[in-house]
């Protein structure tokens, strides 16, 4: 099952990460190695948002994932979710829909 983990950004993301972006991103790649992130990042022009996809079973994993990092824990981020997603059309959907055929 896919989940989006969003991040809400502080307004001092830009000019703070620095000093956790390498432990942030050790967490992210070793979480990606699992098999649990697909894709994730910051989005831009602002970045005041980011989001990660997971591929596992149950919103629990990437709960776990905010609350161990640093970017959470330092107060990079302002607010956090996790939302189930229903992913139906290409080939890595876990729902794959297609039109019907006439």
């Amino acid at each position: 099952m896919h989940f989006l983990l969003f991040y809400d950004l502080s307004d001092d993301y830009l000019a703070r990460r620095g000093q956790f972006r390498n432990e942030h991103l050790k967490l992210a790649w070793e979480a990606q190695e699992r098999g649990e992130i697909v894709i994730a990042g910051a989005l831009a022009e602002p970045a005041d948002c980011a989001v990660l996809l997971f591929d596992c079973a149950s919103k629990d994993i990437p709960e776990r994932f905010a609350a161990t990092d640093p970017y959470v824990t330092n107060g990079l981020v302002k607010a956090w979710r996790v939302r189930p997603w229903t992913t139906v059309v290409g080939e890595a959907a876990t729902t794959i829909v297609r039109p019907d055929s006439h």
